[in-house]
């Protein structure tokens, strides 16, 4: 076995957290595959790897499409945390084939790029509004002035949720989403739980309302008349897509969004060169996803022992796919510790790749686009008025609070 990684990989400390990216480097140079003591993992930390592995079959999201628990060599989960795993284990990105093809087919002809790009006219106008009252204000917390409501709104636009009822949807996100993180702790999986409970019992209510009333163009009717060869969602695959739409889709781009401000006010000289040219927004959204990763890994079961340069991982392991360190590899990316707005080749996973690459991909990109672009045209002199906050999350990399000026 190779020589643990604690001193390099060490999510309980604080400075690694704050900064992996140094022990990224140091671990992609001490190998292809390390064991992790502290996680219990082996790391993954370079590109090629990671992109080959999130396509191999041999390994899985779950694996109690083939195995018990005791037959994996794995502990259920206590039976307290039920709610969440029903919600969890329902939605496509803890699925496997053919749950996983079956359902992913199905949501695929709800959610649409037809249906994402009729958004497109919502997303600028929202973008430009929230910045426009940051604007008016002198500024504040960019975070929670116009990187969290963006997404939660779009996407109950989307679902057709009521702006009456959109207030607990971001509560409800962040903490199914702490479960996400390396070993939660039981606070941590209550407030999981509580969520779960409370956010799928609205859903279904709402779901039961839009089959009362059959027709209307929101993402749950799509979805509840999505069928094929007969076959229909379950009730229950509904309310966790719907749950997986917002979580993914308000963690990536609210942190995505963060984590692209402090990486350009850390930059001077490129956002100067966007603020001179607005035409740089698009691969510069691409850049800063690669540069500062929102999903920092991504966790894979293995289900077929494999081989990686050498070493045996045997069945029933658990691998942790190092998307920041992959996204840093100088194998993938010439000079790849330098933010490069206008870089060309760019085969960042930020999005993941294979059968579990993000489906809402196209909706994130139009979400950081347009919030770039807002703040760009109506905050030009925008600066920091404090040193960003960083939340002391691994997995989901991102800022507690990013206060700004505009004046």
């Amino acid at each position: 076995m190779n020589s643990p990684v604690a001193p390099v990989f060490s999510p309980s400390d604080p400075d690694f957290v704050a900064d992996p990216y140094p022990a990224y480097g140091a671990l992609r140079a001490r190998g292809r595959v390390l064991w992790c003591e502290e996680t219990g993992q082996w790391l993954v930390p370079r590109h090629a790897d990671v992109s080959a592995l999130l396509r191999d079959r041999r390994l899985g999201r779950t694996y109690r499409h083939r195995f018990t628990d005791e037959e994996f060599g794995r502990t259920p989960p206590p039976p307290e945390h039920e709610p969440f795993h029903t919600l969890n284990d329902h939605g496509m990105l803890d699925l496997e084939p053919p749950d996983h093809t079956r359902i992913r087919r199905l949501v695929s002809q709800a959610f649409t790029p037809r249906t994402v790009e009729r958004l497109r006219p919502y997303v600028r106008s929202l973008a430009g509004e929230l910045a426009g009252r940051l604007v008016d204000a002198g500024g504040g917390d960019l975070l929670a002035e116009v990187a969290e409501p963006l997404p939660v709104a779009v996407i109950a636009e989307m679902l057709g949720v009521p702006e009456a009822d959109r207030a607990p949807l971001r509560p409800w996100s962040a903490a199914i989403c702490g479960m996400y993180e390396l070993n939660p702790s039981g606070e941590t999986a209550a407030r999981a739980v509580r969520a779960s409970v409370e956010f799928g019992d609205y859903l279904r209510e709402l779901i039961a309302e839009r089959r009362r009333r059959p027709g209307g163009d929101d993402l749950i009717s799509a979805l509840i008349a999505a069928h094929d060869e007969g076959d229909r969602l379950t009730e229950q695959e509904m309310v966790s897509t719907c749950v997986l739409l917002l979580n993914a889709g308000h963690e990536a781009t609210v942190n995505g969004t963060g984590n692209a401000w402090a990486a350009l006010f850390g930059h001077p000289e490129q956002l100067a060169a966007l603020r001179a040219d607005h035409s740089l927004v698009p691969s510069a959204v691409e850049e800063l996803l690669r540069f500062d990763t929102p999903l920092q890994l991504f966790e894979r079961w293995v289900l077929e022992e494999i081989e990686i340069d050498g070493t045996v991982i045997p069945r029933g392991a658990e691998l942790a796919l190092l998307f920041g360190s992959a996204n840093r590899d100088p194998a993938a990316f010439e000079r790849p510790d330098r933010l490069d707005l206008a870089r060309r080749e760019n085969p960042h996973i930020s999005f993941s790749a294979g059968i579990h690459y993000c489906i809402g991909a196209p909706l994130a990109r139009m979400e950081l686009a347009a919030s770039l672009t807002a703040l760009l045209e109506r905050a030009p002199r925008m600066r920091l008025a404090a040193e960003p906050v960083r939340r002391p999350n691994l997995v989901m990399r991102g800022l507690a609070e990013l206060r700004v000026e505009t004046r």
